[in-house]
């Protein structure tokens, strides 16, 4: 395997590895302090701009967590070891119980490059057609509406359709908080050129406040909108039937069922929950706009009548001509910075290599380029199904990569119970500790972002390079490396000799093109014979690319699509909402979701100080009518509970949720908290057409957690065992500077209480004050005149630590008189308390900026000139403008105050049982 000879240049231009939006990122290392990360201004993608997760992306690169060597059952193995046993189990159970008990579960986090190699062996060489990917669980549905109406899995538009749009609708997505650089470019129209935005989504988001016309429809509903639309536009004159005639099929069976189904706008509104003048805008708007984006996510792909929510929006699209041009078309939102990449190498159960699915041409192509002697038949389980098959025991081996499906999968808890039954488990990882690598026995240390070679494939069909500019960390290795020695190990070492990256990349690009006369839309064999620095030298490009460097900005321009027939088809769709319908057991529907500053499972963003200032615990947010019904307080615990599993998070009140529902994000697992893992709660439902998880509408109910005293611990660890050791009600930790922030709360008596919050301190000489009467107790760890821990307690419901106290373990040195400060809450220098963190990327707070209104700053610009909020990737605009809405005063922050004014502080110490 050959090294980039670039590692340790001063600046890389890489890719950022969150989000679908595909970012260029410029790293610049200097070997000492780490690597400086700014957005590349060259990338057609975002110019340069980075969002918070993005900015951030120099503070989750520590070989703290990382998984550094091959372990076996625990213990430390060279590679060839490793490699062995893997390649041994897997040809064992192979003899045994046949290819198919073997599986491979993927991730949109590999590169391209790691996907193709891990599908070519599984089902060319082991044969086994199970091999699924995390991509099931965001973009399935969106795959399967593409192959329905177009005939391939094909995105047909650009990003530059949003610069031209006169209108954006924004379905199911909270485009402002998961793909904020694709929604700071649609502002930017919206500001420059009147481009009207429409937001589509049961709840009221961030995305929502940047919108002219905010639908807050049925949960589910979204299939009777759009065959209303397609009613009203035929209707009302809308429709282009020249082009329906000649490059359609399918249209009067879908409109017919679409009036069946949603055949007036008085339908239309019962149906959805909205108001019949709230329908009749959106339907004017949409049909009278000349140019219109409809962009959509999870919202619409996460459900059980995912793919045909899909191919409701586009038969709108379709109707109208309104595709493949300028400024117009459906746009999919990619949730992971590779789930384009991994689809176009076969990566779903459901498809071979270069977007060829399982007929007899396809599969004679793909083995004869190949050289595949065991090239499966058919397509294998999706995810949820294999997940079940391990759990039954069909499946005795499982291969799961750069993914963690014990916290992501539905029914968590079922999915990691079925782990335990597994003869062999491996898993390539970047971290040593996740819910999912402590059940495997083989742990193989994989390149982390920073140190990976390839290429990713972003929603726009963009393929990027992702370079590396530090070498492997440990005995870390790339993971189509560490496949391909397994394929060796099992006697196929001929047709897996790659040297590098670009090999493989060369291979992939060739196979798009081989016997290909334009039936496969995927081609990108114009880049099939770049030499190595023409790979290394790759700038950004769309495919198709059928001639060295021509990318393509629009597929379907020429209205010729991926069909028998060259039209594209109509779908006809007309299921009813698939909301659960409330019980007395279950009188609530759990949607589930992403928040702004974090990623997945937390393992890398998690990291990051900065990224988790905004929101720090697992919350629920609850209408303050359900709330009222389930006696809950804004700030305190509830109990979540499905037929599935249960979860301890905060309140978190809002009408921003209709009622009804709820919504809890999906971040959170063992590893940072006691009992906050959202997929363990649920169901495993799914669509029918694509396999993908609904995972929006779980029925479920609520209740308080009772608890007598609640508080917080800084500490320079993470403390895992210890705080799980205790009896405690909750906990929920969050990096802070030079440490941890853990919030907790205690069910007991004040003894009881302060013992406990005593031992999460560990051991140290101490400095407390404690007073029963008025139900607290602080004591801090004090070590060479710093302090190393630090515990607050309080009868109150939910204790917020100011800002400035998450600092005090960086603190070099702390004095008698500061430690007491400390205590009694106050700043030992007066310093600034921000409140709740609104701009992560300049940690600007609430409090900072409601200063800033009170002194006049009316716009979001001036606030911006003001302190700086706002002024980078402008995710936190929704928060700043709903903020320049209320008064100053209803600013500050929720829960106990932490502040104190120095008498106070001194009052406090002496009246209290210090010891120093």
């Amino acid at each position: 395997m050959e090294t980039p000879a670039h590692i340790g240049s001063r600046a890389v231009r890489t890719t950022c590895p969150y989000c679908g939006v595909g970012c260029g990122v410029r790293a610049a290392a200097d070997g000492r302090e780490g690597p400086s990360i700014s957005g590349d201004v060259l990338h057609p993608s975002n110019f340069g701009k980075l969002c918070s997760k993005g900015s951030a992306l120099a503070e989750t690169l520590s070989l703290s967590t990382r998984l550094l060597h091959p372990q076996i059952g625990g213990r430390l193995v060279s590679w060839d070891e490793a490699l062995d046993h893997v390649a041994n189990a897997l040809k064992g159970i192979r003899d045994r119980h046949g290819s198919e008990s073997i599986a491979f579960y993927l991730s949109g986090q590999l590169l391209t490059e790691d996907y193709y190699v891990a599908n070519k062996l599984a089902k060319g060489f082991i044969g086994t057609p199970n091999v699924d990917t995390n991509s099931r669980l965001c973009m399935a549905s969106s795959v399967a509406g593409h192959k329905r109406a177009f005939g391939a899995d094909v995105v047909p538009g650009s990003y530059e359709d949003l610069d031209e749009a006169d209108l954006v609708v924004l379905v199911g997505s909270n485009t402002a908080w998961c793909h904020p650089i694709l929604f700071q470019r649609i502002q930017k129209a919206r500001a420059s050129k009147g481009t009207k935005v429409v937001n589509i989504d049961p709840r009221r988001t961030a995305t929502s406040d940047g919108a002219d016309l905010q639908l807050s429809l049925a949960s589910g509903s979204d299939t009777c909108l759009w065959n209303g639309l397609l009613v009203w536009l035929a209707d009302h004159g809308h429709v282009d039937f020249d082009y329906v005639a000649r490059h359609t099929e399918g249209f009067e069976a879908a409109l017919n069922l679409a009036r069946t189904h949603a055949g007036t706008i008085s339908k239309v509104a019962f149906n959805t929950g909205l108001t019949a003048d709230a329908v009749t805008a959106f339907f004017k708007l949409w049909s009278e706009s000349t140019r219109v984006v409809t962009c959509y996510s999870q919202g619409v792909n996460q459900s059980i009548q995912g793919t045909d929510k899909v191919n409701a929006i586009i038969n709108c699209h379709l109707a109208t001509g309104r595709i493949a041009k300028p400024g117009v078309g459906p746009l999919s939102l990619t949730g992971q910075p590779n789930a384009m990449g991994g689809r176009e190498v076969g990566g779903l159960s459901n498809m071979l290599a270069a977007h060829m699915g399982f007929s007899d041409r396809e599969r004679d192509i793909v083995r004869r380029f190949w050289r595949a002697p065991n090239l499966v038949r058919g397509e294998g389980l999706k995810a949820v199904d294999m997940f079940t098959a391990i759990a039954r025991g069909d499946i005795k081996a499982l291969w799961v990569m750069g993914t963690n499906p014990a916290v992501s999968l539905p029914r968590a808890d079922a999915m990691r119970a079925a782990l335990e039954k597994l003869e062999c488990f491996v898993i390539s990882e970047v971290v040593s500790s996740n819910d999912t690598v402590h059940h495997a026995s083989i742990r193989l240390p994989a390149s982390a972002w920073g140190e990976k070679d390839g290429t990713v494939t972003n929603s726009e069909r963009r393929i990027s390079r992702q370079r590396p500019f530090f070498p492997p960390a440990g005995e870390a290795r790339p993971d189509w490396w560490i496949v391909a020695q397994v394929a060796e190990r099992l006697g196929w070492g001929s047709e897996f000799r790659y040297a590098s990256a670009a090999d493989i990349f060369r291979e992939h690009a060739a196979l798009s093109g081989f016997e290909n006369q334009g039936e496969r839309v995927f081609n990108i064999s114009g880049l099939a014979t770049l030499s190595d620095g023409e790979y290394e030298a790759l700038e950004p490009i769309q495919w198709p690319v059928l001639t060295s460097m021509q990318g393509t900005k629009r597929v379907f321009a020429d209205q010729y699509f991926a069909t028998p027939t060259g039209r594209a088809r109509f779908i006809p769709v007309s299921r009813k909402v698939d909301r659960p319908a409330p019980s007395d057991a279950w009188p609530l529907v759990l949607n589930t979701g992403r928040i702004r500053d974090q990623w997945h499972t937390m393992t890398r963003t998690g990291l990051s100080a900065r990224l988790s200032a905004h929101i720090s615990e697992p919350f629920v947010e609850i209408n303050p009518s359900d709330a009222a019904i389930a006696h809950l307080e804004d700030g305190a615990l509830a109990r979540i509970e499905t037929a599935h599993g249960a979860a301890i998070v905060r309140v978190a009140m809002t009408d921003r949720v209709a009622a009804g529902t709820l919504f809890a994000p999906i971040h959170w697992s063992d590893e940072n908290c006691s009992a906050g893992r959202i997929g363990a709660l649920v169901h495993d439902a799914t669509d029918p057409v694509s396999g993908q998880p609904d995972l929006k509408a779980t029925p479920a109910r609520i209740s308080p957690v009772e608890f007598s005293y609640s508080g917080f611990l800084l500490s320079p660890d993470e403390r895992n065992s210890h705080l799980s050791a205790l009896e405690v009600v909750y906990w929920a930790r969050a990096k802070v500077a030079a440490g941890w922030l853990t919030a907790f709360a205690i069910d007991g008596s004040f003894a009881v209480a302060r013992r406990l919050a005593d031992a999460m301190m560990g051991t140290g000489p101490r400095t407390s004050v404690a007073d029963e009467t008025a139900g607290f107790f602080r004591s801090a760890v004090v070590e060479n005149g710093t302090i190393a821990s630090l515990v607050f307690l309080s009868r109150s419901k939910n204790v917020q630590p100011n800002t400035w106290i998450k600092d005090v373990l960086q603190r070099d040195a702390v004095s008698v008189s500061e430690r007491r400060a400390i205590l009694a809450g106050a700043s030992p220098q007066a310093m600034v308390d921000e409140g709740p963190i609104v701009c992560v990327c300049h940690q600007v707070g609430a409090n900072r900026i409601g200063d800033a209104i009170a002194r006049g700053c009316q716009t979001a610009d001036a606030i911006g000139r003001d302190c700086a909020a706002g002024t980078n990737c402008g995710s936190c605009l929704p928060e700043i403008h709903r903020m320049l809405s209320r008064e100053v005063s209803k600013l500050r922050p929720a829960g106990e105050p932490c502040e104190a004014s120095a008498k106070e502080a001194t009052e406090v110490a002496e009246n209290s049982q210090i010891a120093i």
